[in-house]
């Protein structure tokens, strides 16, 4: 599998970011690690999906790009196994361009996915989107999401935008990062319907280089979760042909 170069980007735009890199392709790897590495990034690397999980439990990664087809282990089994702790982000790669793979990596958890052969420099951009959105969540990005932190209490339903809990009668939902913020907006905006362009605005950012599918899978998962009856959904309904809303 070969791997598109490109120019460099600007030393030091990642400021020190540790990332692991997952891929059984040596050189994949090793062009992946010499052009991070050039941007100020430290990069650790896995080359099957065992290793890659005793990484990811021992590390502290900011990031995660991950392949799908690993030996040991695949793709979609460590990103499942690890969004049941942890919210690192993670990008998959997959020289499969079938829609089906890309949205199931999504399913379970990914935050982005990249098909090979990529252009470095598209990887770069898709890690600086994502470091910055995780620094907004963590509070050290843009100052007015400071002050958008939801507080609701309704029939059988709290959410804690503080805290990022999510409770249905006296259930803790195990949500993940995307997941969370989603419902949160929704829960802020409750009985307003927003499109699928405008949710993924919102959530992802507008320089999101995915599609509005995506939306289309976080509500499934979400509502898998938080939903009795998810064909049925109590909290997050579908106005059908416009968007999605909240209303309890």
């Amino acid at each position: 599998m070969s791997l598109k170069t490109g120019s460099p980007c600007e030393k030091g735009v990642f400021m020190a970011r540790k990332v692991l890199v997952v891929d059984d392709e040596k050189l994949i790897v090793k062009g992946l690690k010499f052009s991070l590495e050039q941007d100020g990034m430290e990069v650790d690397c896995a080359y099957d999906g065992l290793e890659a999980m005793e990484k990811i439990r021992n590390g502290n990664f900011d990031i995660i790009l991950l392949d799908v087809m690993l030996p040991e282990k695949d793709g979609f089994e460590i990103c499942q196994e690890v969004r049941e702790f942890s919210d690192v982000p993670i990008i998959m790669l997959t020289a499969k361009g079938e829609d089906i793979n890309k949205i199931l990596g999504l399913e379970y958890g990914a935050d982005d996915y990249i098909t090979k052969p990529f252009n470095i420099l598209e990887v770069k951009a898709r890690i600086k989107t994502i470091l910055k959105r995780a620094e907004r969540k963590a509070g050290t990005g843009d100052s007015a999401d400071k002050s958008k932190k939801t507080v609701y209490n309704g029939d059988g339903f709290f959410l804690d935008g503080d805290a990022r809990r999510v409770v249905i009668d006296g259930v803790e939902m195990n949500l993940t990062s995307k997941e969370f913020d989603l419902l949160d907006f929704l829960v802020t905006n409750k009985g307003k319907v927003y499109s699928r362009d405008d949710l993924m605005n919102m959530i992802w950012g507008y320089g999101y280089p995915g599609d509005a599918r995506t939306v289309d899978v976080h509500i499934r998962r979400l509502r898998e979760k938080i939903e009795k009856n998810p064909s049925e959904p109590k909290y997050v309904h579908t106005k059908w042909g416009v968007g999605y809303y909240f209303n309890d």
